[in-house]
C-alpha cells in the first residue's frame, strides 16, 4: 500500500465519494475531475475503505478501465459467491437441526445495492440462538470450518480457507460496552420477527434494522473509527427504505440508547454527500473522522477517544489496558470471571502476549498515548 500525504489521501478520498455518489444515482462522472486523477493514489483509498468493487463500477461509468479496480471487482465477486455459497449451506443445517437464526449486516445491506457485488463483505454475520453453541461450532467443523475463536466473547468465528469467514453472534453486544446498549439488545429475540421464506430464520424491521446498523457504526466510531463504507450503507438504506421508514419512532428508539444526535448528524452528512454533492464547512470535521478511520478504525483513535470519554490520563489510560474491567474478563475470559482468584495469573499472561504476540500493536498504542 502506498503512503500518502494526508491532503493528498483526503482528495482521493473526496473523489472517490463523487464516483460512488454518480454509480448509486445513475449519473456519468464528468471525465474533466478524473483526467489528472491519481489512480494508484484512488485505488489505495478504495481499499483501504473496502471501496474498490463500486469504485471500479464508477470509473467504468466514466470509460475508465483500470487493472487494480477490476481485479479487485472481480476478486470481491468471487468472493461474494462463496460467501453466499457457505452461507446457504450454514443455514440449511441450522434449519435440519431447528436452530432460529437471522443474518447481519453486509449479508442483509448488499441485496439493496444496485448491485449486490458492489458491496464488500469481510465475513458472514449470523445472529443465532445461544443454547446452541456447541451445535453450531460442530455443525461448521463438519463443513469442513477452522474453529478460531469460541466462548471468547458475543460471537465465534469459523473460517475456510480461502475466504469464508463466519462470525456466529450469540448477542449483538456484549457486556463490556455500552450499559444501554446491552440492556436495549439483551433480549433480541423480542425485536426480530419470522421471515417470509422460513420458520427458523428471523429478521428486524426496516426501523429495526437501521436501528441496529446504526448502533452498530457507532460502537466502531466511538472506539477506533468507522470509515467511508459507513456512509455508502447508511445511504443506501435510507434512500432505499425513505418511504417506509417511521423516523419518529427511530429517533425515539435511538433516544434510548442514547445516540439520537450522533444519527441525526451522519444523516445529514450523508445526503450531503451523496445527493446534494456539497458539505458544509462545519461537516468537515467529522468526515475527516470517517475519512482516516478506514474501514476498521485506527489505534490513534481508540486511544484518543479512550482518554476523551473518560477523562483519564496517560497513566490511568495504561493502568485500565493492564487490569482490565471485571466485565470485560467476564465477556473475554470466561474461565478466569469464573475462577477469580486466578485472575492475577491473567494478568501476567496479557501482559506476556503484548510483548511477544502483540508486540508491534502495543508499540503502536505506545506512540499513539504519547501524541494523545
Amino acid at each position: 500500500m502506498i503512503a500518502l500525504d494526508r491532503n493528498v489521501y483526503r482528495k482521493n478520498a473526496y473523489l472517490l465519494l463523487y464516483l460512488i455518489r454518480c454509480v448509486l444515482n445513475g449519473t456519468t462522472p464528468s471525465r474533466g475531475r478524473l483526467d489528472d486523477a491519481d489512480l494508484n493514489a484512488l485505488y489505495a483509498v478504495a481499499k483501504a475503505h473496502s471501496l474498490t468493487a463500486i469504485g471500479a463500477y464508477g470509473l467504468e461509468k466514466a470509460g475508465i478501465c483500470d487493472k487494480a479496480f477490476e481485479e479487485a471487482k472481480l476478486a470481491n465477486l468471487r468472493k461474494n459467491t462463496i460467501l453466499d455459497t457457505e452461507r446457504a449451506k450454514v443455514t440449511a443445517e441450522l434449519e435440519k437441526t431447528g436452530i432460529w437464526y437471522a443474518p447481519l449486516k453486509g449479508a442483509v445491506l448488499k441485496c439493496i445495492y444496485p448491485v449486490a457485488d458492489m458491496r464488500q463483505m469481510a465475513d458472514n454475520d449470523i445472529l443465532f440462538d445461544p443454547e446452541y453453541r456447541e451445535e453450531v461450532r460442530r455443525i461448521f467443523e463438519a463443513l469442513g470450518f477452522k474453529t478460531e475463536a469460541f466462548r471468547k466473547g458475543n460471537h465465534d468465528v469459523y473460517h475456510k480457507p480461502p475466504v469464508s469467514n463466519f462470525e456466529m453472534h450469540v448477542s449483538l453486544f456484549g457486556e463490556s460496552f455500552k450499559d444501554s446498549f446491552y440492556a436495549y439488545y439483551k433480549d433480541v429475540g423480542q425485536r426480530l420477527r419470522r421471515a417470509d421464506d422460513s420458520e427458523l430464520k428471523l429478521e428486524f424491521t426496516d426501523d429495526d434494522f437501521y436501528i441496529y446498523m446504526t448502533a452498530h457504526e457507532y460502537k466502531h466510531f466511538s472506539k477506533g473509527g468507522t470509515g467511508l463504507r459507513s456512509l455508502v450503507d447508511a445511504y443506501v438504506f435510507l434512500r432505499h427504505f425513505q418511504d417506509r421508514l417511521d423516523m419518529d419512532r427511530i429517533g425515539g428508539e435511538l433516544d434510548k440508547l442514547g445516540i439520537r444526535e450522533y444519527e441525526l448528524s451522519r444523516r445529514q452528512l450523508v445526503f450531503d454527500i451523496f445527493e446534494r454533492g456539497r458539505i458544509a464547512p462545519e461537516q468537515r470535521r467529522l468526515l475527516d473522522y470517517y475519512v482516516f478511520s478506514g474501514t476498521y478504525g485506527t489505534i490513534e483513535n481508540s486511544v484518543r477517544n479512550a482518554t476523551d470519554r473518560t477523562g483519564s490520563s496517560k497513566l490511568k489510560y495504561i493502568f485500565r489496558r493492564v487490569f482490565i474491567p471485571m466485565k470485560s474478563i467476564k465477556v473475554s475470559y470466561p474461565f478466569f470471571y469464573r475462577h477469580k482468584y486466578l485472575i492475577p495469573f491473567l494478568i501476567v499472561y496479557r501482559m506476556f502476549r503484548m510483548v511477544t504476540v502483540s508486540r508491534k500493536k502495543v508499540l503502536s498504542e505506545v506512540r499513539a498515548l504519547g501524541k494523545a
